[in-house]
Formats: C-alpha cells, structure tokens, sequence
C-alpha cells in the first residue's frame, strides 16, 4: 500500500469519525434543551398554560434543578449508547434503550428535586417524563419516518414493481430491506400469502392480496415486473407449485433458497437467488450420503479421468479433501489438469 492511498484512507476515517462525532453533539445539545424543556412544559400545564400563575417557588426549584438534571440526562443517555446508533436503522432495540434512559432520568427527577428543593405537582412529575419521552425519542426515529415516506427515485418511470410471496418473518424481512435501502429502486405493490387470516389486512402498507390463486390477477393489476418467493418454510411440492404459477406470469423470479438464512438472519435482496432446477422438482432432492466412499478413498491412490473439466474438478477437490496416498488427474487438455 502506497502513502497516497494510506494517507487517503486515513483522511476518510478522519472525517467519518468527524461526522458521527458532529451528530451527537447536535443531539446532545438538543436533549439538553428537551429534558428541561419537557418539565417546564409539565409546569406550564398544570397552571393552565399561563406564566404568570406559576408559583415562584415551583419556577426557583425547577431552575435550581436543571444543571443537576441536564449533567445526569446526558451520562446516562451516553451510557445507554443513545449517542452511538444509526438511527436510520433504529428498530425496537433503539426503542427499548429510549424507554430505559427516560425512566431512570424520570424515577431520578422524582427523587432527587423533591428531596434537595421541594415537592412538585403530581402532573409536573407524570407529565414532565411523558414529554422527556416524546421529545428524546421522537428527534431519533424522525430520520426513519422521513425515509420510509421518501420517494426513492425522483424518476418513478425507474422503480421497479415487486410482488412479495410470504408474509411471514421472512417476508417482513425481504420488505423492510427494500424500504430502507436508497439503492434498491423498487416497490412491494402487494403481498401473497396462503393463510386467509392475513388477506386484506397489511405490513407496513403493503396490502396481502389474497393467495396463490391470485397471482396471476395481482400481477396484472400491480404491473408487476419481479416476484420474490420468500418461504423458506414451505416444502418442495407447495414451492413447485408457487413457482409454476409464476412462470406463467413472465416476470423475473426470484427465491430464498431455505430456513438458515431465516435463522442467520441474512435475509436480504442480495439473499434472493434465480429460481433452480431443484426448486421445480416437486419434491425434496436426493442427497447422497458420501461418507463410506470417502472412507473408501481414505489412502488409496486415485485417479480421476476428466479430473480438468467442471465435475472432474470439484471430484478431485472433494476427494483430496479427504487424504488419499495419492491423486491422478487425467484429462486429454493438458492446461485444464
């Protein structure tokens, strides 16, 4: 690696580091303006929203209050990592943390200004964290919120009409993706799924349309140019006929090949692959148990005709993985052995 590269490498991590450091302290600056301003709002309130009517010792003690409260606030939600998250991605995880920081900062606000100042209204207390709350977790979803309702393309000539099959956590899974992501210009216009408890209700405002049975009708009403078949649970005969139905469709088609990506949790559009031989089988594929020939193999010498060509060469990685005396590869093309 050349200094020109190192230098430009360590220029970019420069400035990414700059970036997200910039980020939170905007958000800080913010959350100390929030939390104050959640409890004078409670105040505020509770007099009938008139100044004026606001007992100068209620005003003296929460004033008094807000240093301590703003240095505790700002710890605990760097504890919490609130700081540190992308909140494009901020999903239930992020959620639960707000929630936690907003009830430790309220049980301490309750303790603390009523045993160093003085008792405050209930409704100060009740409706002063129910604020914190709104306001500190409403600054750091409304990122998401404004993507999700963003148009992806200027262009909608260039999206991309989807049909998603499988409403299932797979399915949810495959659409939040496509949502989410700014690179990927396409649109779920509907959802397939076999279990009549979903029809005609919705994920994220994709309609499920009904099942199999429909997919032909969808697909012409949707305009739908691609299909994802996201049921890694179904077996070969109800994938067979899913995908059969599709054929007949013309659109592209792709499938998530099975349950580990689910448990992985890798299901993405990257994850979707072209539709196989194996899937139109219309039962499971037969897989052989190699075992014994490869104990077979187990220090002998082999020899594998062919040994250069596509099967002959995974053959020979296959069975030199399991330590033969010696291996033989022939193949009438020299360069391919």
């Amino acid at each position: 690696m050349n200094g020109s590269s190192i230098r430009n490498r360590s220029a970019r991590n420069r400035k990414m580091f700059e970036h997200w450091q910039g980020i939170s302290l905007l958000l800080g600056i913010y959350d100390i303006i929030a939390v104050n301003l959640a409890y004078f709002l409670g105040l505020w309130l509770r007099f009938d929203c008139r100044f004026s009517m606001i007992p100068q010792d209620y005003l003296t003690s929460w004033e008094k209050f807000v240093p301590v409260y703003t240095v505790v606030c700002i710890v605990i939600f760097w504890l919490l990592k609130l700081y540190r998250s992308l909140w494009r991605f901020a999903s239930i995880s992020e959620l639960m943390r707000v929630l936690v920081s907003s009830f430790i900062t309220a049980v301490f606000h309750v303790i603390v200004i009523t045993l160093l100042f003085q008792r405050m209204p209930i409704s100060y207390y009740i409706v002063g964290a129910m604020l914190q709350f709104v306001l500190v977790l409403g600054i750091r979803f409304s990122y998401r919120f404004l993507l999700a309702f963003r148009s992806k393309s200027g262009n909608s000539s260039a999206i991309t009409n989807v049909m998603l099959i499988g409403a299932g956590s797979a399915g949810q899974m495959i659409l939040r993706d496509i949502q989410r992501t700014e690179e990927i210009h396409e649109r779920v216009c509907c959802i397939i799924d076999d279990n009549p408890n979903k029809w005609n209700r919705y994920i994220d405002s994709v309609p499920i349309v009904g099942g199999k049975e429909d997919i032909l009708y969808n697909v012409d009403k949707y305009k739908i140019q691609r299909i994802y078949v996201a049921v890694p649970s179904a077996t070969a005969e109800e994938r067979q006929d899913i995908l059969n139905i599709c054929k007949e469709t013309g659109c592209e088609l792709k499938n998530l090949p099975g349950m580990y990506q689910l448990l992985l949790g890798d299901v993405t559009v990257s994850s979707m692959q072209d539709v196989s031989i194996e899937d139109l089988l219309g039962r499971e594929p037969i897989r052989a148990d190699l075992s014994e020939v490869f104990q077979m193999l187990n220090g002998k010498r082999v020899l594998v005709t062919g040994g250069g060509g596509s099967i002959g060469s995974e053959l020979c990685r296959q069975i030199a993985a399991h330590d033969p005396e010696q291996l033989v590869i022939f193949d009438i093309y020299e360069n391919n052995a």
